[in-house]
């Protein structure tokens, strides 16, 4: 197998047919980011958190109907933000898109959401909150390139000990023509750097530098592992603030149930950059979208390929968006370049 290299952007937008949208207001400390299909495209979902919020993450369950989406909806506001959805739907819908019922066109928009309530964000919208209309713009801004960091639903992120944020990369897999991309907003309960260091859980799979080149700290501390939580002023763990959401996606023509295993893999990339993950009060999902531009080789190798590719480069997107956050008036933690 030739090495492993980062697609030209290196962002989910390497696959081909996808585009993103961002926005995001400094005010709310909130945003939604929306992965556009360029065409319907083949989807799945895995969810291992224990307080997922999510909107239609039922019909993409391989044994139901509809076989593909038109966008995926990452969201800041914990269930208020699954409005954003509603918003991406009417925009694609003003566009023609949609499944066809009819004469209807109904725009398939699968949502998750993260809780950032509590981010030092003014959170007092009044009667309606205003993620439909971020969903909405999310759309007109959508391209193949777009910023990390404190962007979109990574814009009032946080984890247990730094401000979170909007990561995203790409492996180019030369040996079976493929490409493999994530998006992710980086929101654990749980720490993407050793024991309070610079150095994070991801270092093993960096590619060129692309979030610091520190590797791992060697030796590693004695207090490595032990775990370091958002918490509560008196103490106890809190039940806020929680929650990895994701996308993975591939090029390459996969069935709903090759995607449902694409998902389940691309969760092993949280394990690998987050300590700890998939807790009771986080809602950690991936979905996982396939363009369906190229054949899968031939064999059960390409798939473990794969598989392993979303594992890595979901494992870098969340490591990418904690390394591109930047400082915001009213934030309750520091940023990675703040780190000594």
């Amino acid at each position: 197998m030739t090495r492993w290299k980062a697609g030209p952007r290196n962002l989910i937008t390497d696959v081909n047919g996808l585009l993103v949208g961002n926005v995001e207001d400094s005010r709310l400390k909130s945003g939604v980011t929306a992965v556009i299909c360029e065409q319907p495209a083949t989807a799945a979902v895995q969810v291992l958190g224990g307080a997922p919020g999510t909107r239609e993450t039922d019909l993409l369950e391989p044994h139901n109907t509809v076989e593909a989406v038109d966008a995926l909806v990452l969201s800041g506001g914990s269930a208020y933000g699954l409005d954003a959805a509603s918003g991406v739907q009417a925009a694609l819908a003003e566009a023609g898109r949609g499944f066809a019922v009819g004469p209807h066109r109904i725009p398939i928009v699968p949502a998750a959401i993260l809780f950032d309530l509590l981010n030092g964000g003014d959170k007092d919208w009044g009667r309606y909150p205003p993620y439909r209309e971020l969903g909405h713009q999310a759309v007109a801004t959508a391209s193949a390139d777009f910023a990390l960091g404190s962007h979109g639903a990574g814009a009032g992120a946080m984890t247990a000990d730094l401000m979170g944020g909007l990561g995203s990369a790409s492996t180019r897999l030369a040996d079976i023509g493929a490409t493999v991309g994530a998006i992710v907003a980086v929101n654990p309960v749980g720490s993407v750097t050793v024991a309070g260091t610079r150095h994070f859980w991801a270092a093993p799979f960096e590619l060129d530098g692309e979030f610091g080149g520190l590797g791992l700290p060697h030796p590693l501390p004695e207090d490595a592992t032990r775990l370091r939580l958002k918490f509560r002023d008196d103490g106890a763990a809190s039940p806020r603030a929680n929650t990895t959401i994701g996308v993975i996606a591939t090029d390459v023509a996969l069935t709903k149930a090759e995607c449902k295993r694409l998902a389940i893999a691309a969760h092993d990339g949280f394990a690998r950059a987050i300590w700890p993950c998939h807790t009771p009060m986080d809602g950690d999902l991936v979905f996982a979208v396939s363009t369906g531009r190229k054949p899968l080789s031939a064999g059960s190798d390409a798939m473990i390929d794969l598989c392993a590719a979303a594992a890595a480069t979901m494992a870098r997107a969340i490591a990418r968006g904690v390394h591109a956050a930047t400082a915001q008036t009213g934030d309750p933690l520091p940023v990675w370049s703040q780190r000594a």
